[in-house]
Parts: structure tokens; sequence; C-alpha cells
């Protein structure tokens, strides 16, 4: 490991600077000194398991010549308590990595690069160095509160990075010099490791042992990774262990239909349909135009409008009924889509004149229509696991397309078929054919990470229905346009 610079920290004085001596340290020099034992000590405490006597009593020593608690040092203190003890650091610690421009002489605020570099390590330290062996519910807890901190600081809402849903302002732009580097190009990347962190301290818990203590249970934070885990051990689950995983799975779950019902409720429910009259009703007169047709008849000697006649806005929209038939793979390496897809499909099937079907397949298949407009419910019963028999699916799918031209089928899967593929395509081809809008999708993530058959994306490609993205908002405007 390289030696890192140790020159001794220096003191500002009141006496006039007469310029600086040849070899000797000046104030910029001092403060970036500072900077890199913060970040040395950072890299060292994350790489190597061997105590740095010298890099942590230096750490102490500038975290307390720049004036901020020493708590900052103490992996094992989380940013929350931090923040309760010294409340004026909240402000701080929010968008403390989002890229801030120069000041007006251009000149780097060294001081102020030193203090965000002594936070910067604290939230950097406390979620990626998540060390080995058990994890408690409490461990879980802390660590996703910190995390929701470094989303923070990069400028996003808690759990956006993780959900996919990013940067929740406009505050990109700076970045060059600044200190903090522009890492907008980043954040899927970081929202990825941040769900990999997450899905390693899951599966690390005693899950079991967890859910039967009330007070546990209670402390867990709801998460795809979590409600993964629980999907896959509801079997092995009983009594109050089992109540409170499906308390947990039903808080996700409305957490997340909460965010997608937003989604789809942005667009009309459908095109204007001007050949209905529309209904002379007063909330239905438009008076704008009403007045601008007849201002032919305004009488000046009586300052006077004649209306000869109303008009009034067509508010009818076309509902032609729709059917939306969903098929999704619910193998192992597409849990997250298996839960996004069970709550997209139960939120459409709640709009008008939409006729919704949903299928889960592995090597079997499954028809969770019954269930559509409880997710909670077609969750429990799925079975995660197994390999892909997309022709399976497909036998349970054709029989749902009564009308082709007013169904949609959205596939749902990585395409890796159990031996099959040609089958499952000549299908796909066929149902295509018939006027059926086909939607493939690679993936309903909370990332927007995918990975397709690269065998079937071509093919899709040339059947004119490439792959969407893996980002559920893709689907869902898909999903719109379609309905619209």
């Amino acid at each position: 490991m390289t030696e890192p610079i140790t020159e001794p920290i220096t003191e500002p004085t009141n006496e006039p600077a007469a310029g600086p001596m040849i070899g000797q340290p000046t104030q910029a020099d001092s403060q970036e000194n500072r900077r890199q034992v913060l970040y040395w000590r950072l890299l060292a405490q994350l790489f190597d398991r061997e105590e740095q006597a010298a890099l942590e009593s230096a750490g102490v020593a500038v975290v307390k010549d720049i004036g901020l608690p020493h708590e900052l040092q103490d992996p094992r203190t989380s940013v929350d308590s931090i923040v309760q003890r010294h409340p004026e650091l909240a402000a701080e610690f929010d968008g403390l990595m989002v890229p801030e421009p120069h000041g007006e002489d251009g000149e780097r605020d060294r001081a102020q690069e030193v203090r965000r570099a002594a936070l910067v390590s604290k939230i950097l330290l406390n979620v990626f160095a998540t060390g080995a062996g058990s994890v408690s519910a409490e461990q879980l807890s802390r660590w996703q509160s910190d995390a929701g901190w470094l989303e923070r600081g990069l400028g996003c809402e808690p759990g956006g990075l993780r959900s996919g849903r990013g940067r929740g302002g406009d505050r990109d732009g700076a970045g060059a010099g600044t200190g903090t580097p522009d890492l907008s190009n980043l954040l899927p990347a970081i929202g990825s490791e941040l769900g990999s962190l997450e899905a390693d301290l899951v599966s690390r818990m005693r899950l079991r042992e967890v859910l039967a203590d009330p007070h546990l249970a209670a402390r867990l934070t709801p998460s795809m990774s979590l409600v993964e885990q629980l999907l896959r051990d509801k079997g092995n689950l009983s009594g109050l262990a089992l109540a409170n995983a499906k308390a947990l799975i039903r808080r996700y779950v409305d957490e997340v239909a909460e965010v997608l019902r937003t989604e789809v409720e942005k667009s009309s429910t459908g095109a204007l349909d001007r050949s209905v009259p529309p209904k002379r009703v007063f909330r239905n007169l438009d008076l704008d135009r009403t007045i601008w047709k007849n201002l032919t008849n305004w009488s000046p000697e009586e300052e006077r409008l004649y209306v000869d006649r109303l008009y009034y806005r067509h508010t009818a929209r076309r509902t032609t009924p729709q059917r939306l038939i969903v098929v999704v793979d619910q193998s192992g390496s597409m849990t997250d889509s298996m839960v996004n897809c069970t709550i997209l499909a139960s939120i459409f099937a709640g709009l008008p004149k939409v006729d919704v079907h949903l299928i889960a397949y592995d090597t079997r298949a499954i028809d969770l229509t019954p269930w559509v407009s409880d997710p909670f419910e077609m969750l429990l019963r799925t079975n995660l696991g197994g390999g892909n028999d997309g022709p399976v699916a497909m036998a349970m799918a054709r029989p749902k397309i009564a009308e082709p031209r007013q169904t949609c089928l959205v596939w749902i899967s990585d395409f890796y078929e159990f031996d099959r593929s040609q089958p499952l395509l000549d299908g796909i081809r066929e149902v295509h054919r018939s006027g059926v809008k086909f939607i493939p999708v690679g993936s309903v993530t909370s990332s927007g990470r995918q990975e397709v058959n690269p065998w079937f994306r071509e093919r899709f490609k040339d059947l004119g229905t490439p792959v969407i993205s893996g980002h559920i908002r893709k689907l869902v405007h898909e999903l719109k346009t379609f309905l619209a």
C-alpha cells in the first residue's frame, strides 16, 4: 500500500504573509494534506483489515481540528445518530456530493473541501464496509438508513438509487475542479451496487429468527431484496413469523403500487371521440369558443352580445375494451420483475375497459388472473425458482386472445429458455402476425438493469418488436400508448 502523506498539519497564523519560502508548505498544501489523510484513512478501512494506527490518529486529529464531532471516525456510529446529536450537520449531508460551481474569484475553498472529505468518508465507510458474518435486523435497518444518507448526498431521494428513481432534482452541472466530481453518469451503477450490498446483507440475516420476534421484525425496512428472501422462504414459515412476513410484503407492495399508480395516472385514459356529440351541460360549455363564434352578433349600440348558438367541449373518450395479457418468467433470475409486474397488472386491472390477465411460469405455468386485483395474494401464490419453459406459458396465453387487434401481449423474461427457444419464437411470430401487439421486455426492475438472451434479442429486432428497456417506466409508457 502506498505510504500516505504525513506532513504535519500547520495552523493559520495572524502574521502577515510574506510569500511562501522554498520548501515551506503553503496553507493550500496543508489543507490538501488533511484531505488526503482522510481519504487514505477511508481506503485503509475499506481495503486493509490491519489497523493503520498512524492514519487513525491523523484522521482523528484532522476531524477534531476542523471542529467536527469525533463520532465521524467511528464506523459503529450511524449517520442518524450523528445528526441527532448534531442537528446542524443534516444540511451539510444533504447534497454533499452534488458538484458546486467555483466562487466568483475561481478559487477552491480548500478548508471546505477538507470538511466535505470528512463527511463523505463517514457515509462511504458506513455504507460500503459491510463486514462479514450474520446480520441482525438492527444492523440491516442501520445500513438502510446510512444508504439513504448516501443517496441524499448524491442529490437523490432516500431509496431513490436502489429503486431506480435516480436524482430528484436538476442539480447537475458543475463538477470539474470542485473537489466533488460529477457522478450523474455513475448513478445507475451506484444504485445497482447498493442493491447488491443490501441483498447480501439480507441473505446473511437469520431471517426466521428475526420474523419470530415482533420487536426485531418491526425494525425491518421492506425492500426488494427482503421481499425476495421472504417469498423464497415462505414455505418454511408459520404462525407469527409468517404473519410478520406477510405484513412486510404487503407494506412493500403498497409502497411500490403508490409510485406506479402515479405513473399510470399521468396519461389520459383514451383519445377524444368526436363521433359522439358533446353533452349539453354547463360544465362542458366552451365559453371562449362560444364568444368567438358569436362576435358577429355584437351590438355596439346596446353593448350586448347576442348568442345564436352555444358550443360545448367533447369529453367522451374512445373506450374500446382492451385485453392485456402479461406473461412473466418467475425463475430465480426474474424475482424483481415478478414483484413489479404483479403490482403493475393490478393497477391496470383497475382502469375502465381494460381486461387484464396474468400468467407466471418457470417449467410450469400458473394463471394468476383470479387474483389480479390483489398483488399481495398473487405473490403468495408464486413459486420462485426453476427453469424456463416458454411454450408452456404460450399454450396458456393463446386461448385468452379473442380479438387480436384489441390485445396486447407483454412477455417479461430474460429468454434463456430450457432448450426450447425455437418453439417459443414460432409461437410469438404467429401471435404477432395475427395482429396482437407484442411487447418483449428483458426485465422489469427498479434499477433498469436487464440481461436478455442475444439470440432472442436479434430475432425480436427482426420481427419489428425490439426488447424495450428494463426500467419499469418504459413498460408503463408502452402500455399507456396502447391503451390510449
